[in-house]
């Protein structure tokens, strides 16, 4: 082999090297479509694959047609992070990589859905055990911390069980997404919606707040019981106003898990801080109800007072003309 024969085929071996070179850079770039950690708004309605039987929803006329109490709530599209398990994975598997738009169906097993059916998970206690009113065949009921339904009852005895009542069943998932979520408002807003079934009035603003610093000193270095020095700064906080509401003050959900609810939101939605204020509106004028018997609020005026003196048989004038001469009289 001649030398420019050799130099040929390095030089063609340098060109295959970048050719590499730019394909992996490619296939190491960010990976397209809907991914983990985005907001998405969902529509989709979920039913057993034996026997149809409604599982979850976020179509009004579904849930009507259901007999699902709408009263209770509110349905429409939800708005999910995708990979933190808001939908079962099997359906997150098919939304991520895909585009707004897309739509399915899913077919989730019950072991990945509600569980397969446990039979060592139905037990016969003691009736005594049971609240009277919940004594019945199909009465849900908490023991010893478990929820369970109550399958039959005889005499003393109960046979109550602790399976999930969808325990067993495949679970056809049908959805669409709709969109994706960048406003952070509303990103708070399905965050509190998906947990509570409730989405308060809620905004974000920036505000300015005293916070203590620790102050650091070489002389705290050298003295280790020196007590620790603080001053107050001046910092910026992104803060989400939520409405007080008592839809929202009387969910249960929000009872018990306030503090890791609110927490959530601060690490996905990416503020400071959440506060949750109570807003009190006007009464158009009307004051404070009166406070002696019947006479009525003091913002009515003399007309009213007037009307007061003369129900109480008092004499205006004659109460005038005694507060004049006490007055000489000092």
């Amino acid at each position: 082999m001649t030398e420019d024969q050799e130099a040929e085929l390095e030089s063609e071996s340098a060109t295959d090297d970048v050719e590499e070179d730019v394909e992996q850079e490619e296939s190491e770039e960010e990976p397209s479509g809907l991914q983990a950690g985005e907001f998405v708004k969902i529509a989709y309605t979920a039913r057993t694959v034996e026997g149809d039987q409604l599982v979850d929803t976020t179509d009004p006329e579904v849930a009507e047609e259901e007999g699902v109490d709408t009263e209770e709530r509110e349905f429409g599209p939800r708005t999910i992070v995708l990979g933190e398990g808001h939908i079962f994975d099997d359906v997150e598997d098919a939304v991520i990589g895909g585009e707004v738009g897309d739509e399915g169906d899913v077919t989730v097993p019950a072991e990945d859905a509600f569980g397969e059916y446990d039979n060592d998970a139905v037990e016969t206690i003691s009736a005594d055990k049971i609240d009277e009113d919940d004594r019945y065949p199909g009465a849900h009921v908490h023991i010893d911390g478990r929820h369970g339904y109550i399958s039959t009852i005889v005499g003393g005895r109960a046979r109550v069980d602790f399976n999930h009542p969808l325990a067993g069943e495949d679970v056809e998932y049908n959805y669409e997404v709709l969109e994706v979520v960048d406003d952070r408002a509303q990103q708070a807003a399905g965050l509190f919606e998906m947990y509570l079934d409730v989405e308060p009035e809620l905004h974000i603003e920036t505000d300015e707040v005293e916070e203590e610093v620790l102050v650091e000193s070489e002389d705290d270095e050298a003295d280790e019981d020196a007590e620790p020095e603080y001053e107050t700064e001046v910092v910026e906080k992104e803060t989400l106003y939520v409405e007080s509401t008592p839809q929202l003050t009387m969910n249960q959900q929000w009872m018990f898990s306030k503090q890791q609810i609110a927490q959530d939101v601060i690490d996905k939605v990416g503020v400071d801080r959440v506060i949750v204020q109570e807003v009190i509106d006007g009464m158009g004028g009307m004051g404070m109800p009166g406070m002696m018997g019947g006479m009525g609020g003091m913002g009515g005026g003399e007309a009213d007072l007037e009307a007061a003196l003369e129900d109480a048989d008092v004499d205006a004038d004659e109460i005038v003309d005694e507060l004049e001469a006490e007055a000489d009289d000092e």
